[in-house]
C-alpha cells in the first residue's frame, strides 16, 4: 500500500470508487466517441437556466466600484445577506428566522461540514437513511464521528422503528435529506410529524440530539405546493442547504445553514459554526456571491425544465418495464435494476454508451441513480439504449 497519502484517505478514494468510477469511464468514452455520442447520467450537475432576478443581481454587484466591498467581512456573513437569507428562510419553513440564525457557507457540503464538527465529539454516532449520497460517511468521520446507515421503508421513506432501534448513547445527530438525493423521494407530512416525535423522546439535555436537514434539493419538487420537513416540529433542528439547485448556480458555492430560535444553547452553537467557518478553511462564502444573493435569496430556477425531463425519462422507463417509482423531487430517477446484479446491469446500459450510477454507490444494490439533470435532446437520444438494455437483460433470464 503506497505511503504517499494518508492511509485514511487512500481507504476513502476506494470507497468512493463507484462514482469516480463512472465519471472515469464516461471521461474516457466521450474521448474515444465524441461528447454527444455519448449519454451521461452519472452526475448531479444542474442545468436548469439560472433565473432573471439572479442575473440582474450579479449586474447591479459587479457595477458596484467599491474595494471594502471585497475585503473580509464577519466570519457569518454580511448582514444584509444574512437578513435577506432568514426573511427566504422564514416564509419557506413558515418558521421565524432572524438575521442572526443564518451563517453563510461554502455550498451545503461547506455548511454540513462546519455543523458535524460544531457537534460531534469522537465517537458519536451519526444516523443516515439508505439510500443516502455517499459523502456523508467523510464528512462525519472527518469530524470525529462514526455513521450508522439505516435501512428505508419500501417506498424510501424512514422506516421510524428502524430509526428507534439505532438510537443509542452515544447517537448525537440524523441527517435527513428531502427531497432526496438519489431516489427523488419526498418525505411526507405525516412521517416528518412521527420522526419529530421520534427525537423527541430521546432528546436530551445532558445527550443533545441534532436533526440535521440537507435541503439543497427543497423547492426541486413536482406537483407539490410545499415541501413538508420536520424542522418546525423538532427544536433541535439544523438546516444546512444552498442556492446550487434552486438557482441553478452550483459552481458560486452560496450555502447556508440555519439555526432555529428553538434550539437550546443555541447562542453557543452559533458561535461554534462561526468559528468552524473560519478554522475549517472555508473562512467566508465569496463576498460577491453574498452581496449577489442578498439581491435574490428568493429567486428560483425553472423547475418546470426538470420536471418535464422527468415526465419524458420516467414515462418512457416505465413504458419499456422498468420498476421505478416517480421521483416527487430532486433531479434523480432510481429505477430498480431488471438484473439483481446492479453493477452487470449498469455494464449493459455502459454498451449502449448510457453512463448511470450503480445503487450499491448509495448503499442500495439492486437500483440505479439516473440524473435527469441533463439536456433534453440527451434524453430522447439514450431512450433506446434503456429499451434495449432491459430487453437484454431479459434475455439472460
Amino acid at each position: 500500500m503506497s505511503n504517499a497519502v494518508a492511509q485514511k484517505v487512500l481507504a476513502d478514494m476506494q470507497a468512493a470508487s463507484f462514482i469516480r468510477e463512472m465519471f472515469e469511464k464516461g471521461r474516457r468514452l466521450k474521448a474515444e466517441l465524441g461528447e454527444d455520442n455519448v449519454c451521461d447520467f452519472s452526475l448531479g450537475n444542474p442545468n436548469a437556466e439560472p433565473p432573471q432576478a439572479f442575473f440582474d443581481a450579479l449586474a447591479a454587484v459587479a457595477a458596484e466600484r467599491k474595494a471594502p466591498l471585497h475585503r473580509y467581512m464577519p466570519n457569518a456573513g454580511f448582514d444584509e445577506t444574512r437578513a435577506a437569507v432568514a426573511r427566504f428562510v422564514s416564509r419557506e419553513y413558515r418558521l421565524a428566522f432572524d438575521a442572526a440564525s443564518i451563517i453563510l457557507t461554502s455550498g451545503a457540503a461547506g455548511g454540513m461540514n462546519v455543523a458535524l464538527h460544531a457537534i460531534c465529539n469522537p465517537g458519536d454516532e451519526v444516523i443516515a437513511l439508505a439510500p443516502f449520497f455517499p459523502e456523508y460517511r467523510f464528512y462525519i468521520e472527518q469530524a470525529g464521528g462514526r455513521m450508522v446507515l439505516v435501512q428505508t421503508d419500501a417506498e424510501f421513506q424512514p422506516d421510524l422503528a428502524a430509526v428507534e432501534a439505532a438510537l443509542t448513547p452515544r447517537t448525537r445527530a440524523m441527517i435527513i435529506n428531502t427531497p432526496n438525493n438519489p431516489t427523488g423521494v419526498v418525505y411526507t407530512e405525516e412521517k416528518c410529524r412521527e420522526l419529530a416525535a421520534l427525537l423527541a423522546r430521546h432528546d436530551r439535555p445532558e445527550r443533545p440530539l441534532y436533526l440535521l436537514c440537507d435541503d439543497p434539493y427543497r423547492r426541486i419538487i413536482y406537483g407539490l405546493d410545499w415541501c413538508p420537513t420536520p424542522v418546525p416540529h423538532y427544536p433541535r433542528s439544523i438546516v444546512v442547504s444552498s442556492y446550487s439547485k434552486d438557482v441553478s448556480i452550483p459552481g458560486e458555492r452560496a450555502g447556508y445553514i440555519a439555526v432555529p430560535q428553538s434550539v437550546p444553547d443555541r447562542g453557543l452553537l452559533l458561535g461554534a459554526l462561526t468559528m468552524l467557518n473560519r478554522t475549517l478553511g472555508f473562512v467566508n462564502a465569496a463576498a460577491l456571491g453574498q452581496r449577489v444573493i442578498a439581491r435574490c435569496a428568493d429567486a428560483l430556477c425553472d423547475v418546470g425544465f426538470y420536471q418535464t425531463n422527468r415526465d419524458l425519462l420516467c414515462g418512457a422507463l416505465c413504458e419499456y418495464g422498468y420498476e421505478l417509482t416517480t421521483p416527487r423531487g430532486a433531479l434523480y430517477a432510481f429505477p430498480r435494476t431488471p438484473l439483481a446484479d446492479d453493477v452487470a446491469f449498469v455494464d449493459l446500459l455502459l454498451k449502449q454508451r448510457i453512463l448511470v450510477v450503480p445503487g450499491r454507490g448509495f448503499g442500495a444494490p439492486g437500483y440505479m441513480r439516473i440524473a435527469f439533470c441533463v439536456e433534453r435532446k440527451v434524453i430522447q437520444r439514450a431512450l433506446p439504449g434503456f429499451k434495449a438494455a432491459i430487453e437484454a437483460a431479459r434475455a439472460r433470464d
